[in-house]
């Protein structure tokens, strides 16, 4: 373990650092102070480290690599914010952390580079907006949050959220098999497609039992109780490309936007589904137990 700690400490030192990071580091010192508390020099260093570490990984592969192969620092190796776009105009502001998985397979490769594309998309998207508006606030954040991460799994949801009066979000989850680097879909998880009347059945049910316990605080576009207003919406089940999660205890997760099953201000809604009423249509108890 000593030497390999030793391996990697000198090939950290032999990383050279991109011409991109010491145009940031020369900006950065070029601008004046801005009349704030000064950070202290431990986290000063801590960040330095951290840029200087996420620079590493992104020009060296060998690094990353070697780094998942040590059990102490191993999880480290995840998903990192590569890329940030930050823009503060008026009354206007954006903050979006685009990620990146680490990892070589082919599917991984193409996520990272989707992923880096829509990002850049979505901030061009923003600068057009506020050319256009003759007034008003805007405000758009997006980033990631991991849900589960395991020897085996990692879920994750990135997240984009518009705020123009009222606020608006939409949460897109990718589960990734680590060993095989493999992106798992919902239909790769089950024998045929039987599981989606029992997974819709059992999503109107619980549903409609949150209206009736909750007397109405919540509300679902589901029918059949005196809450119910079909004016807003009806539920009309969910597809093969449903968005989902696995969770760090093996359950299956489904992930509703806001307006896809709800009225806006019930926000993001999840329910999970008990693995018994899936377990004759489960292709295996690899992921979902």
């Amino acid at each position: 373990m000593h030497k390999k700690i030793k391996q990697l400490n000198d090939q950290y030192k032999a990383i050279p650092i991109p011409k991109e990071l010491e145009i940031v580091v020369a900006k950065n010192l070029q601008r004046p102070p801005r009349k704030k508390r000064k950070m202290p020099i431990f986290l000063a260093s801590a960040a330095a480290a951290a840029l200087l570490f996420t620079a590493g990984l992104n020009t060296s592969p060998t690094l990353a690599k070697n780094l998942a192969e040590v059990p102490i620092i191993g999880s480290v190796v995840k998903v990192l914010t590569f890329t940030e776009y930050e823009l503060e105009k008026d009354k206007y502001t954006a903050d979006i952390k685009v990620p990146q998985i680490s990892g070589s397979s082919s599917e991984i490769q193409a996520l990272n580079k989707q992923y880096v594309e829509e990002g850049k998309e979505l901030y061009e998207q923003f600068k057009t907006e506020i050319e256009n508006m003759e007034a008003g606030n805007m405000a758009v954040n997006s980033g990631y949050i991991v849900q589960t991460d395991t020897d085996d799994l990692l879920s994750f949801g990135r997240y984009v959220e518009v705020t123009v009066v009222s606020s608006s979000t939409v949460m897109k989850y990718t589960t990734i098999d680590k060993r095989s680097e493999t992106v798992i879909t919902l239909p790769s998880l089950f024998k045929d497609d039987r599981y989606l009347e029992i997974i819709n059945t059992y999503i109107e049910d619980d549903l409609r039992n949150r209206m009736i316990e909750t007397k109405g605080d919540e509300m679902y576009w589901i029918g059949g109780t005196e809450y119910f207003d079909e004016t807003m919406g009806v539920f009309e089940g969910i597809t093969p490309e449903q968005n989902f999660y696995i969770t760090d205890a093996g359950k299956l997760v489904m992930s509703f936007n806001d307006y896809e099953i709800a009225p806006g201000f019930m926000g993001v809604v999840t329910v999970e589904i008990p693995t018994e009423l899936l377990q004759d249509v489960l292709m295996s108890n690899q992921y979902i137990k």
